[in-house]
């Protein structure tokens, strides 16, 4: 078994594993138990009780979280040209199109979001083995497929993110900064975890919500009290 650290072993020494908190309780503990040298992301894990092997089941959604996720998002916008200066006006890091296709096609995806309009879908989709696997394909539940091109970036850069339940039935997503004050991760997570609860699938049958982890990078994980959520 590997030995802890003294930080491990003071972040222990705060944490009651015995003990779920409320997210405002989690939300100040999460900032007391981080203890690297740069601002880590906090982050939270939901099981939901849903079989995403059906696609009733299928929990996927975007959330514009209250304060940001505290990243510099970068955006792609692949676009015709006479939406390249709305995109560019509204904040996108890269756009074009295809220049871009190209160096995706070599390999390319230093991005962290793609937002292109529907008549340029048809290129995109050859490169879906590239995009696909890192999560980059745009999609129009997801609001980056769009005629509104400005919207869509602006909104990415304020920070709306996407989430979707993965094959073991959780919903991981970051909702800030451990350099935030307790409060605006709290209202982060209550924005998502809320809007996970409204998207609840009529077919999926017992307990919805099963656990809610709180957690920062390196930082033990805080059980979120689920009857508070």
């Amino acid at each position: 078994m590997a030995k802890l650290t003294k930080k491990q072993k003071e972040a222990n020494a705060k944490l009651d594993n015995t003990k779920t908190y409320n997210v405002s309780e989690a939300s100040a503990l999460i900032k007391e138990i981080t203890n690297v040298k740069f601002d880590a992301s906090v982050d939270l894990a939901i099981r939901l009780g849903v079989d995403p092997r059906k696609a009733n089941q299928m929990v996927r959604g975007v959330v514009t979280l209250p304060h940001g996720t505290g990243k510099d998002v970068k955006v792609l916008a692949l676009v015709t040209p006479d939406k390249e200066a709305e995109a560019t006006e509204a904040g996108a890091d890269y756009v074009g199109l295809d220049e871009y296709l190209q160096k995706i096609k070599g390999g390319w995806t230093d991005v962290d979001v793609i937002i292109t309009m529907p008549s340029v879908m048809g290129k995109l989709g050859p490169l879906g083995r590239v995009l696909g696997p890192r999560g980059l394909m745009p999609n129009p539940k997801t609001g980056t497929v769009t005629m509104d091109v400005a919207k869509a970036v602006a909104d990415v850069k304020a920070g709306k993110i996407d989430f979707k339940v993965d094959k073991t039935g959780i919903v991981h997503a970051a909702i800030g900064k451990t350099s935030f004050d307790a409060d605006k991760i709290a209202d982060n997570a209550n924005e998502l975890i809320q809007t996970i609860v409204k998207l609840k699938p009529t077919t999926a049958k017992g307990t919805y919500i099963k656990s809610v982890f709180m957690s920062s990078t390196m930082s033990p994980s805080v059980a979120v009290e689920v009857k508070a959520v």
